[in-house]
C-alpha cells in the first residue's frame, strides 16, 4: 500500500508542477489564443491534481526547479518544443505508474480523457518559428551538404587551413545570399508574399550560421586533416541537435531523419575528399 501511495503522490506532484508551468507560460506570452489554450490545459492539470489529492489527502508543492527549467526552455526554443519535451518526459514517467491506475476507481477514465484533450490542445498551438521550419531545413541542409563536401575536397587539394577557411567563407557567404534570394523568389512565385521576406531571412540565416560553425576548426587548427575531422563531427552534432528539435516540436521520427541527413552529408564529404585527391594527383598542383 505504501508503494501505491508513493506513486500517487509522485503523479500528484507532476500534475501541480505542470499546472504551474502552463500558467506561467500563459501569463508570459502575448498571443491571446495560445494563452487561452495553455490556461485550458492548466485547468485540466489542476483538475487532475485535485483528483489525486482526494485519494492522498496530502497537499503537494510543485517542483520549482522543473517549473523554471521548462519555462526557460520554452522561452528560448519555443513554447511548442518546451511543452512537448515536458509531455514526453511525463509520458515516460507515467508508464511506471500504469499498474496502479486500474486499482483506483475513476483514474483510468480521467487519465485517458485528459491525455486526449491535452494532445488536441497542443496541436492547436501556433508558433511563427515552426511555420518557417521548411526554410530553416533548406538553408541548414544545403549548407551542411555543400560546405562539408567542399571543405573535404579542398582539404586535400589545398592542404592549408587558412586558405581552406578563406575559400569556405567566401563561398559560404555568396551561397547564403543566393539561397536567401532563391527562397524569396520561390515564395513570391507561390503567391506567399506574406512569408517571402521572413522565409528568405530564415534560409540565409541558417545557412550562414552553419557556414561559420563548419569553418571554425580551420581557423583554430593547423592540421587540415584534424580540422576536417572536427568539421564533420560538428556537422553531425548540428544534424543531431536540429533533428531532435524537429522530432519533438513536429512529432516526427528522429532516427529516420537523423540517419538520412547525416548519411547524405558524410557521403558527399567522402566523395568530395576523393575528388580532391584525384584532382591534386592528376593535375599535379601543389600549394
Amino acid at each position: 500500500m505504501e508503494q501505491i501511495i508513493d506513486k500517487i503522490t509522485r503523479m500528484q506532484q507532476a500534475e501541480i508542477t505542470e499546472y504551474k508551468i502552463y500558467m506561467k507560460l500563459a501569463d508570459r506570452i502575448d498571443d491571446k489564443e495560445n494563452a487561452k489554450i495553455l490556461r485550458s490545459i492548466a485547468e485540466d492539470e489542476l483538475k487532475h491534481y485535485n483528483f489525486w489529492n482526494e485519494r492522498t489527502n496530502t497537499n503537494i508543492k510543485a517542483q520549482k526547479w522543473k517549473v523554471y527549467y521548462y519555462y526557460f526552455i520554452s522561452i528560448i526554443f519555443g513554447i511548442t518544443f518546451g511543452i512537448k519535451l515536458m509531455e514526453k518526459g511525463e509520458e515516460q514517467a507515467q508508464e511506471k505508474y500504469k499498474e496502479i491506475v486500474y486499482q483506483i476507481e475513476g483514474a483510468e477514465k480521467i487519465l485517458d480523457e485528459e491525455d486526449d484533450h491535452e494532445k488536441k490542445l497542443l496541436n492547436m498551438l501556433q508558433e511563427d518559428r515552426l511555420n518557417y521550419i521548411g526554410s530553416i531545413v533548406l538553408g541548414l541542409n544545403d549548407a551542411l551538404v555543400e560546405l562539408t563536401g567542399s571543405l573535404a575536397g579542398w582539404s586535400f587539394a589545398l592542404r592549408n587551413t587558412r586558405l581552406i577557411a578563406l575559400t569556405g567563407l567566401i563561398m559560404g557567404i555568396a551561397a547564403s545570399l543566393s539561397m536567401a534570394a532563391s527562397e524569396y523568389l520561390s515564395k513570391k512565385t507561390a503567391q506567399e508574399h506574406h512569408y517571402a521576406l521572413t522565409s528568405s531571412l530564415y534560409t540565409g540565416g541558417a545557412y550562414i550560421i552553419t557556414v561559420i560553425l563548419l569553418i571554425l576548426p580551420y581557423l583554430l587548427l593547423e592540421s587540415y586533416l584534424l580540422a576536417l575531422i572536427f568539421t564533420i563531427s560538428l556537422a553531425i552534432l548540428i544534424i543531431l541537435i536540429f533533428n531532435f528539435y524537429i522530432s519533438v516540436a513536429k512529432d516526427l521520427n528522429f532516427r529516420e531523419r537523423f540517419f538520412e541527413m547525416a548519411g547524405i552529408s558524410i557521403g558527399v564529404a567522402v566523395l568530395s575528399f576523393i575528388i580532391g585527391i584525384l584532382v591534386r594527383t592528376f593535375l599535379g598542383i601543389d600549394i
